[in-house]
């Protein structure tokens, strides 16, 4: 059995030495306490494996320490064996149901000591494996949790947790969102990895905090590409509106350091079909004409201009710094009536 720190409880010091020699000879460290007083302060300032508690003494008798033991959360599991010379069954009883571990009558025999010593701190030892399992099974299920929240829509999390899937469906009148930088493929050419990645992660990140102030959820980064939708998983009163300033806010911060990017962005509105896919990999995703559309968009153009559809354009409240740029050949939608603002 591997050594334990015990702390002997007894207000008489033969009692002390005679338990502490007995200890000492089952390899076990000991600490002493002379009353129920000073045994509660070392409870408190350091860890024991077992508690052996003399059950009648002054100040403050075992009854007493035990219930304040068994009362405290950090301490409560920590096993105490009474040891008295009462003898009545009705103290026994009352040990045991306060939430001693076990009983010891003095004067007391060294082999049912040693077998009771073995016994408590076999099931101490058996409960914090128990306990640092759970606390692992806790730890993997936040780190779950996080990384959930990492890959999905808070809503899509929501309902995952509530009924354990996210059902497909068609969602109505969403506006969706692209954002390109404008010469990311030929700068990545000339960086570093570290470079290229810490780069995304800084406009990933802002993307992020922008696109929630505005109401709206990103759903993916698809390279140096960025997407985020309003009224898809949650009500947004003025969903296009919402884009746009979303696209504004993202020129100063990709205009930022030395890169000094220029973004273009594409905004269209309708009907889209929303859903997880993958098994050890899953994300949320979007698919439809809405998607393919705002995609197209955010292609036209050498940067810091947003291009709406005819149907987002109508949809802004604010439309006095839109307008037409014609009818623009849209890949597989053929000639789209078009419409721009300039970030």
């Amino acid at each position: 059995m591997d050594p334990a720190r015990i702390l002997i409880v007894d207000d008489e010091a033969f009692n002390l030495d005679l338990l502490e020699q007995e200890l000492e000879l089952l390899g076990h460290a000991s600490v002493r306490a002379a009353n129920g007083r000073v045994a509660l302060d070392l409870l408190n300032a350091e860890p024991f494996d077992l508690v052996l508690l003399d059950v009648m003494m002054p100040i403050l008798d075992g009854y007493a320490v035990l219930d304040r033991i068994k009362a405290h959360d950090r301490l409560r599991h920590t096993p105490v064996v009474m040891i008295s010379a009462l003898t009545e069954i009705s103290s026994v009883v009352r040990c045991i149901e306060m939430g001693a571990e076990d009983y010891l009558p003095k004067p007391f025999e060294p082999v049912l000591l040693e077998a009771r010593v073995r016994a408590c701190l076999d099931r101490k030892r058996l409960h914090d494996r128990e306990m640092a399992h759970l606390d692992a099974i806790e730890h993997q299920r936040k780190r779950a949790d996080e990384l959930l929240h990492a890959i999905l829509p808070v809503a899509a999390v929501s309902e995952l947790m509530t009924t354990g899937q996210v059902k497909p469906r068609l969602f109505d009148d969403v506006a969706v969102l692209f954002i390109d930088l404008v010469g990311f493929t030929a700068w990545c050419h000339a960086q570093s990895p570290e470079a290229v990645v810490a780069e995304v992660q800084r406009l990933a990140e802002a993307f992020e905090v922008v696109a929630h102030r505005h109401g709206m959820e990103k759903i993916k980064t698809i390279g140096d590409a960025f997407m985020a939708t309003a009224n898809l998983l949650s009500p947004h009163a003025d969903p296009v509106t919402a884009a746009v300033r979303c696209a504004e806010d993202m020129v100063a911060i990709a205009a930022d350091g030395s890169t000094g990017w220029r973004i273009r962005a594409g905004i269209h509105i309708g009907s889209v079909v929303g859903g997880i896919v993958g098994r050890s990999k899953f994300t949320f995703d979007l698919w439809g004409d809405t998607v393919n559309v705002a995609a197209r968009l955010c292609t036209l153009g050498d940067g810091c201009a947003v291009h709406l559809s005819e149907e987002a354009s109508s949809r802004v409240q604010d439309g006095g710094a839109i307008r037409s740029v014609g009818k623009i050949a849209l890949k597989g939608k053929g000639e789209c009536e078009v419409y721009c603002c300039d970030l």
